[in-house]
């Protein structure tokens, strides 16, 4: 049990990774165009959309006088209906997601948060609601929300690889899952297509580190899981190699398939890569959902 010293020093460890985290998640935000998220069809909106002649019904308020002056028919000028929408996101925190093969180079963990944070910062400051997956932070406006968002995706999971949550998903919402998506591929599917049952689309994203992609090792070797539960011992681990990359594609195909069936999309990110060219790429797979 810990003394309240202690969780004090652990509180004030975890705080203080608060601020970096933040800062990166608003600086890669910031290299995205933000526009407005507009619907494309007629409603409430500030946003012009497009001029229509006057139809039956339409009241003479409604009538765009400066534009009906350049010609002998007088025309409406419509807006775009501009709606919040909730945006799910769950993003996994458990052990497997600390690797990282490279000292210098970001952990799957560091990277999945930071574009999943980016993520949030763009929608909300485009006036969407975004939460948490289940009941522990549901979707919300404002810059409040940021900071909550910040604080929930700093904490960790037990057990190697996450399983996605999809409880207490808003009927019809969008939704981003973000992980390596390496454990149990039931537990996917059956978040998935729990979320489809309830109309709720989006992006499974999976993250995953050079060495994961390549599998460069050679000679004696110990493989062990990130939470210490599975351990494999080789002596020759190039002769795993092709085995390996087979069941790595095996299981992205079936991601994708997954995907496919139920209406969602499919990206795939190396942390060697570029983040900004993830986030760009999360950010136009969310629009066209939204």
């Amino acid at each position: 049990m810990n003394t309240p010293s202690q969780l004090r020093t652990r509180a004030e460890s975890e705080a203080a990774r608060l601020p970096p985290l933040l800062a990166q998640a608003e600086h890669l935000a910031g290299t995205v165009l933000l526009g407005e998220h507009g619907r494309r069809r007629s409603g409430l909106g500030d946003d012009f959309w497009q001029y229509r002649p006057v139809q039956p019904g339409d009241s003479m308020r409604m009538i765009d006088w400066r534009r009906s002056a350049r010609s002998d028919s007088q025309f409406v000028r419509q807006r775009e209906w501009q709606v919040a929408q909730s945006v799910m996101l769950w993003v996994d925190q458990s052990p497997s997601m600390q690797f990282a093969s490279a000292d210098t180079g970001p952990s799957k963990a560091d990277r999945a948060r930071v574009l999943a944070l980016a993520i949030a910062i763009l929608l909300i400051r485009a006036g969407e609601r975004v939460g948490l997956t289940g009941t522990s932070l549901p979707p919300r406006r404002g810059e409040g929300q940021i900071l909550r968002l910040t604080e929930m995706l700093l904490q960790k999971e037990s057990g190697d690889y996450g399983t996605p949550e999809a409880r207490a998903m808003l009927p019809h919402a969008r939704a981003l899952f973000v992980s390596d998506f390496l454990g149990e591929f039931e537990a996917t599917e059956a978040a998935l297509l729990k979320a489809a049952d309830r109309g709720i689309r989006g992006v499974v994203f999976q993250v995953l580190d050079p060495a994961e992609e390549s599998f460069p090792f050679k000679g004696r070797a110990i493989f062990e899981s990130m939470g210490h539960s599975v351990s494999h011992e080789t002596r020759k681990a190039s002769d795993l190699r092709d085995r390996y990359l087979e069941r790595l594609a095996l299981r992205k195909d079936r991601l994708q398939m997954l995907c496919r069936t139920t209406g969602w999309q499919f990206g795939v990110h190396d942390t060697a890569q570029s983040a900004q060219a993830a986030l760009l790429w999360l950010f136009r797979a969310m629009e066209r959902r939204l």
